[in-house]
């Protein structure tokens, strides 16, 4: 190794050793805004790489902990500490994965010459089958006709939208008025990652939602405006439109999870029911792995059993 390469190999050296974690933390979450995540995912890493600092600061006793004291020791540590503690197996998966992420950025900008999370493995986690209400109850939860006001017919469109579509409800209270192709049958959502897709809208969804917007025919009304609208003409939000699902659901069904991705889960479980080709049900949910969408599959037992009883000769 000539003197030059020599005094660059003992500088990095010395950046890996001395650099602070917590100004590279911003840069690291930077980094993520570069990769349009969204703000929810965004501030999920921050704050499980924050805990991990904290703890860091702890073990290392030192107000300032550096690249230096990035150990695989420490982060088995950490991952003891969260299993003593008795933190939620899901919980500690996904905190091991943010370190991860934020340690395998840090290897990027050579701040460090080797993954301190490599080989350390998070406690595996039972899939938890999702919760789906039955076609009979979705009967129930439309078979009552709405009132005429606004907002009655704001939250028909809402529950026909969530349930017609299986979109995610991020992306339901980010849906604009232009989004809405009413002649072609469509709607143009905007998903994790911001990956644009166009999901079909289906007949009763269409018409609640045309419903809806005649309601509101004396306002003027651009393409840039929110599909659905809460106070003072802004987005409808996230909370109004959980409160609503788990208002509606609890009036037809016992089920114990009542928030609108049960609605998305009974979406997807019908499709399936009905026939549907699972990659056709990954595209339509905007699942970027198959294995994401096969959970539904286990949901489907009891009309394969019935397909079985009535086609084999031995059944």
């Amino acid at each position: 190794m000539s003197r030059a390469e020599t005094k660059i190999a003992t500088k990095r050296k010395s950046r890996r050793k001395t650099h602070r974690l917590e100004p590279l933390l911003a840069d690291f979450l930077i980094s993520l805004e570069h990769r349009n995540l969204s703000e929810h995912t965004i501030a999920a890493y921050r704050c499980d790489v924050d805990q991990f600092l904290e703890f860091l600061t702890e073990i290392a006793h030192s107000d300032e902990p550096t690249v230096q004291d990035l150990t695989p020791r420490i982060v088995r540590r950490f991952v003891s500490f969260m299993t003593a503690s008795r933190f939620a197996r899901r919980s500690i998966r996904r905190k091991l994965a943010s370190v991860r992420a934020f340690t395998r950025f840090l290897i990027s900008g050579e701040y460090l010459s080797a993954d301190p999370t490599a080989g350390i493995s998070a406690p595996k986690v039972m899939k938890r089958l999702p919760a789906f209400l039955s076609e009979r109850e979705m009967s129930l939860l439309f078979i009552v006709p709405p009132e005429s006001g606004t907002t009655e017919l704001r939250d028909r469109a809402i529950l026909e939208t969530l349930y017609g579509t299986g979109i995610r409800l991020s992306e339901l209270v980010t849906l604009r008025t232009g989004d809405v192709d009413h002649r072609g049958a469509t709607l143009r959502v905007m998903g994790k990652g911001r990956k644009e897709r166009i999901v079909p809208l289906g007949r009763a969804a269409g018409d609640a939602i045309r419903e809806y917007l005649a309601s509101k025919e004396g306002k003027t009304r651009t393409l840039q405006d929110p599909l659905f609208e809460g106070r003072q003409g802004k987005a409808v939000s996230a909370r109004t439109v959980q409160r609503l699902v788990k208002k509606r659901l609890g009036e037809v069904s016992e089920i114990h999870r009542l928030s609108p991705h049960v609605l998305r889960h009974t979406f997807a479980t019908h499709m399936l029911n009905a026939g549907a080709d699972l990659r056709a049900v990954q595209e339509l949910l905007g699942h970027a792995s198959l294995s994401s969408t096969q959970i539904y599959t286990h949901v489907t037992t009891e009309r394969l059993k019935e397909v079985y009883r009535k086609a084999h000769p031995r059944a």
